[in-house]
């Protein structure tokens, strides 16, 4: 194993999150979090994580199966229903979330090297990630002493009251593209509000969430609030979706795997979160700030390598200033740096996987066959690692399969428009509604075309800016429930009316 190899120049010269990271990986397999103890899996098997950026393995990791997620959900149902963790008051709770968030701060460099070496984002966007999750922690440590019941109007012979209660337990099933913010985001809202959990990452980029896991025991929560299961979705996911004795699963992934966890949900009635796949269209018309708007549509569709649910992978540019646009943006991306996700001035790293990149590949040999004009990369970078060039497609159609199928790769349709009513129908034109992004000085405008668009979330002359507070989910095949901001309260908690005759 020869990890330093991401990195430039010798293990003496890094920094010490570097080395931190380094250290953690070199204790050897990582083991599956279970009832508060690191345990094998049931049946001895482990995986390998693999560096992208190198194609090198990182370490190995234990593979939950139908077995583990047993003892895994067990455990859960054990400590939601053990006084050390259902009755203590809901100020513990926030001081637990507040001690997890402290960690994920002291460990901030660690973290975010071990996310670029696990999936392979650029350091520089890791360390604002790992931020963000401590940031989302902290939010939802002040939300718990604020889930509130209601009393209700009553005639004087009765005393009707509402109570807001935790759903019990909770399989979380995360994607691998932002994996430190996801376990965040449904980790914090499922503890504030009471409950326990049973966190799947995924087996492409387990190991950030399996150190929070570790953060998260020092932090001292009673053994079984938290289980960590790594493995695979056909297996430990499907385990999970189909458990009878978990009361509410929380998804983020792919459109058709959403479906396969509704189905499987349907068993015993979970209440079902999904967070799916998007083709956001990122609108401009004439009177933009142009330089501001071409510079963040390439952020828009190369941040992460494209690998964002939310990317703005459709760029609907008017007509007027299609050809300006197309060879700005081209310019722009053209001078990206790519290669180590180590260095501080990378800005794309490789995509996760040989698998992946090869999908991306596919999808630019579709949108070349479908009459779609490439304007820029469109190959693989190098022989090592899974990088492929920033692409962009333009004088496409809103029919080709580059504009509609969703790609999750740094690969940009540009699609001209004649005017606000036909932008607003191509941009909808889609079975997705995850975002959407709208460039504009005309406020008028602004709020017409955002109200209009069937999205889950809108950006006016910005993209991709996220608070904990400003919630994110889907319309149409994106799914439903939503994540982060106050709706998450409602979607881990349940409600139970009470009368009582005085």
């Amino acid at each position: 194993m020869s990890i330093s190899q991401s990195a430039p120049g010798s293990e003496a010269a890094m920094t010490p999150g570097h080395r931190q990271a380094l250290e953690w990986l070199r204790r050897g397999p990582k083991r599956l979090l279970i009832g508060g103890e690191w345990v094998d899996a049931v049946s001895g098997k482990t995986f390998k994580t693999i560096d992208p950026a190198t194609e090198q393995t990182l370490t190995e990791v234990a593979e939950a199966d139908r077995a583990d997620i047993d003892a895994a959900v067990a455990a859960a149902r054990r400590a939601f229903e053990a006084p050390s963790w259902a009755g203590i008051s809901p100020h513990a709770r926030t001081r637990y979330l507040l001690k997890i968030a402290d960690a994920i701060e002291q460990h901030a460099e660690e973290l975010a090297v071990l996310e670029s070496l696990d999936m392979g984002a650029p350091v520089a966007s890791t360390i604002g990630r790992v931020a963000s999750a401590a940031e989302l922690f902290r939010y939802y440590a002040g939300w718990a002493t604020k889930i509130q019941g209601t009393t209700n109007p009553s005639d004087a012979s009765r005393f009707i009251y509402m109570l807001r209660e935790p759903m019990g337990v909770c399989a979380l099933i995360n994607a691998w593209n932002v994996p430190i913010v996801m376990a965040a985001t449904k980790l914090a809202p499922a503890l504030a509000c009471g409950n326990t959990a049973v966190l799947k990452p995924a087996e492409q980029s387990p190991l950030t969430t399996l150190r929070l896991g570790e953060l998260i025991q020092e932090a001292g929560l009673p053994p079984g609030v938290v289980n960590i299961v790594p493995g695979f979705g056909a297996t430990a996911g499907a385990a999970m979706a189909e458990h009878p004795d978990v009361d509410k699963i929380a998804f983020t992934g792919s459109t058709g795997v959403g479906r396969q966890i509704m189905q499987a949900a349907a068993g015993n009635m979970k209440k079902v979160t999904l967070e799916l796949g998007g083709k956001s269209p990122n609108i401009i018309f004439p009177d933009a700030d142009l330089d501001k708007a071409i510079e963040t549509a390439v952020v828009a569709f190369c941040r992460n390598s494209g690998q964002i649910c939310s990317a703005g992978t459709r760029l609907f540019v008017h007509e007027s200033l299609h050809d300006e646009v197309t060879a700005r943006v081209a310019k722009i991306a053209s001078g990206y740096k790519m290669g180590s996700p180590l260095v501080q001035d990378t800005q794309l790293g490789p995509l996760i996987s040989e698998r992946q990149m090869e999908r991306v590949l596919s999808y630019v040999e579709a949108g070349r066959r479908d009459g779609a004009e490439l304007v820029l990369g469109g190959t693989r970078f190098g022989d090592v690692g899974y990088f492929v060039q920033p692409t962009v497609f333009c004088r496409v159609s809103n029919g080709m399969r580059i504009a509609q199928e969703e790609i999750f790769g740094p690969v940009l349709s540009i699609i001209p428009f004649k005017d606000e009513d036909d932008a607003i129908l191509k941009g909808n034109d889609t079975e997705y509604g995850l975002a959407a992004a709208v460039w504009t000085r005309d406020v008028s405008r602004a709020h017409r075309v955002a109200r209009a668009l069937k999205s889950g979330r809108v950006w006016i002359n910005t993209y991709a800016e996220t608070d904990p507070v400003m919630s994110i989910g889907g319309y149409k095949q994106s799914g439903f429930g939503r994540e982060m901001g106050p709706e998450t309260i409602e979607a881990y908690t349940q409600t139970k009316s009470v009368l009582m005759r005085l």
